[in-house]
């Protein structure tokens, strides 16, 4: 038994409930693993899960927190595949908050050779969730015109790499001018947009007579409404989020969701025949049980070869909560990575 830090929630409502606590930590199961954790990756996914707007989210108390990279320091008896002293990165169902993290041995995989704790835990949730996106829902194919949302952030900077190793046309679509400018400089979209009043017209332009036919969709509401209607015949759209209902306050803002849950674009699936496109929705956690499935997903994502995400802030432990109220304004680029101390 050892003792940890960890930042708890007492129950999912108020982000401002999440306290660092010391605790004390198990010895790890015969199939687990002890991790020393020295890094932390922020989704938004936590967010939501925080304030209780995720359906998978605990009840009661719980660690929030979905992927981490660290160090093994302990291992299960029943455990063959791992030792003392090596470096991985993981996946868990909540828990990545924290110090140390007991976790099932398959749920970690090797830190790849020169990469660093930061960029391996950036890794694994947006990695596998542009992935799956894109080659098992999306039929990713090459030459094809795929629509990315949030380009400037992890998910949308590693879909437009794994669609430029399919020789994909991309359109980026971002929230800030700055955004434009990054992804310009240092990413290879074909053409990126900002999401501003004239991002109709805009979109129109940068299709020219191209078919759209994979929207990466994670905004919602009118921007939703827009892709959908452009996506062309036989096109796919893959919704794995909705920005545009997150809060940048502690707790959500009820009237509003209200409101805009109220005013969201209405897809009548009776009419999806008649216009031959196709709508689907997914969420990365409950393939968590799966874990042939998302090992084999992993692998055929390493085959590809990637470079490390793009990490764009680092935070130290002590400032969690700055972390996440920055990642909650939208203004972050890549990755937001928490550091563990000593």
């Amino acid at each position: 038994m050892l003792l940890r830090q960890a930042y708890r929630m007492p129950k999912a409502g108020s982000i401002k409930n999440l306290k660092l606590q010391q605790e004390k930590l198990e010895a790890p199961g015969a199939t687990e693993v002890c991790v020393k954790v020295w890094a932390i990756g922020l989704n938004f996914a936590d967010v939501f899960a925080m304030q209780g707007l995720y359906s998978a989210t605990p009840t009661g108390s719980f660690v929030p927190g979905l992927e981490f990279s660290g160090e093994v320091i302990v291992v299960g008896e029943e455990v063959q595949d791992w030792k003392v002293g090596d470096k991985v990165m993981g996946a868990t169902k909540f828990g990545g908050y924290a110090s140390h993290i007991n976790i099932h041995y398959r749920y970690v995989v090797p830190l790849p050779p020169h990469w660093n704790f930061e960029e391996g835990a950036a890794f694994l949730v947006q990695g596998l969730t542009a992935f799956y996106a894109l080659t098992t829902l999306g039929n990713l194919q090459p030459g094809m015109t795929v629509l990315i949302h949030s380009a400037a952030g992890g998910v949308g900077i590693l879909a437009n790499r794994i669609c430029k190793k399919y020789d994909a046309f991309t359109i980026g679509s971002v929230g800030r001018p700055d955004k434009v400018a990054y992804l310009t400089a240092e990413e290879a979209y074909d053409v990126v947009l900002l999401r501003d009043k004239n991002f109709k017209q805009q979109l129109q332009q940068a299709l020219q007579e191209r078919p759209l036919q994979l929207v990466m969709e994670c905004i919602g509401g009118k921007i939703l409404d827009i892709g959908w209607n452009a996506l062309a015949p036989m096109g796919r759209m893959v919704v794995y989020g909705n920005a545009s209902f997150s809060s940048h306050g502690s707790r959500p803002n009820y009237p509003s969701l209200f409101w805009k849950f109220l005013k969201r674009p209405k897809i009548d699936p009776l009419r999806l025949p008649t216009l031959n496109k196709s709508l689907m929705g997914f969420n990365l956690i409950y393939l968590y049980e799966q874990t042939d499935l998302m090992h084999q997903l992993l692998r055929d994502l390493q085959e590809l070869q990637l470079k490390p995400q793009h990490v764009g802030h680092v935070f130290p432990f002590s400032d969690m909560h700055q972390a996440i109220r920055l990642f909650q304004r939208g203004e972050t680029i890549g990755k937001v990575v928490v550091q563990v101390e000593d």
